[in-house]
């Protein structure tokens, strides 16, 4: 009885999003690589909408792949896996370039049964790019943090999905954090290094936890010898972390997310232009292959307007 449910509500949040419109273009132009890289970016928000701005980034810095966070998958009050926050498509697709549907799933739900996870996260992303003629789809992303704790149970969700999306003629990707190096390799076609997010943002005297190359240091001795097909993605973005009396509040994303209250302290974080050079040709010693596909952590509007466009290029390796 509770799969029959499940199912139902999988596919009711699903008839729900079908009445937003996705318009499907092609996947030539932007997608040949500039100087032998891959230009490629994340973009994670609920709401799929390009400004002018977004627009002219993607042309102007050949983007030709897009990795699009679909929907975000959490326990829900009995603990199953449930689709949550699913994006809301405002714009049209870029033309040329191709995208990678994204899906977040939150660690906890492997600790839980998952074994129809995979047929239906499938269905649900197939039947979104039917719904939104997003007819050029080839891979497929998952993103979890998973643990030693949850590898197992995570790893065989994966192989049954890979075993599904084969059939579909679909490839499935991970993400890969740094401490996931020392573990051994996911069951996919390819990874994506998370080269962002290296320290602990609730602790206030941590100058920056988004990238801090003594984080990452311990790690690279791993990379050399990870036996997956990687590409590197790389911070643009920002935070604003609300601390009061010492203790950590929470992100705030926007100005009305969080109560901050007299005598908070606000503290804006970012990775400096260097420090995520200095990332990407650390990565380029030991795995150069790595970057031959650049990915930029994320094409927010707030990201767009904030940094120029010489930093982007930078990261880029032009």
């Amino acid at each position: 009885m509770k799969g029959i449910v499940r199912k139902r509500i999988w596919g009711g949040i699903l008839a729900v999003a079908a009445g937003w419109l996705f318009v499907a273009c092609g996947t030539a132009g932007h997608g040949d690589a500039q100087d032998g890289v891959r230009q490629s970016v994340y973009f994670w928000s609920t709401t799929f909408a390009l400004n002018d701005a977004q627009t002219e980034f993607l042309r102007r810095e050949h983007v030709g792949r897009l990795y699009l966070r679909y929907f975000d998958v959490v326990p829900d009050a009995n603990g199953m896996a449930m689709p949550n926050a699913t994006v809301r498509f405002r714009s049209q697709r870029p033309m040329g370039v191709e995208v990678v549907p994204t899906v977040y799933i939150v660690n906890e739900c492997m600790a839980k049964d998952v074994g129809a996870l995979d047929s239906l996260l499938l269905a649900r992303i197939v039947q979104m790019n039917e719904t939104h003629d997003i007819d050029s789809v080839r891979e497929i992303q998952i993103d979890c943090d998973w643990t030693m704790r949850t590898r197992a149970t995570f790893f065989s969700f994966l192989e049954r999905l890979r075993t599904r999306a084969q059939k579909l003629g679909l490839t499935v990707s991970a993400t890969i954090r740094l401490h996931q190096l020392t573990q051994p390799v996911p069951p996919v076609d390819r990874g994506v290094l998370m080269m962002y997010n290296t320290g602990d943002v609730t602790v206030l005297g941590n100058t920056n936890p988004i990238l801090d190359m003594r984080d990452v240091e311990p790690y690279l001795r791993h990379l050399g010898r990870y036996d997956l097909p990687l590409a590197t993605a790389y911070p643009v973005f920002s935070w604003r972390v609300v601390f009061r009396r010492g203790w950590f509040v929470g992100i705030l994303h926007a100005d009305d997310d969080l109560p901050v209250l007299p005598g908070d302290t606000l503290v804006e974080q970012a990775a400096p232009l260097a420090t995520v050079l200095a990332a990407r040709e650390a990565v380029g010693r030991v795995r150069p292959d790595a970057n031959d596909e650049v990915i930029l952590y994320d094409l927010s509007e707030t990201n767009i307007e904030r940094i120029n466009s010489e930093h982007y290029e930078k990261v880029f390796g032009h």
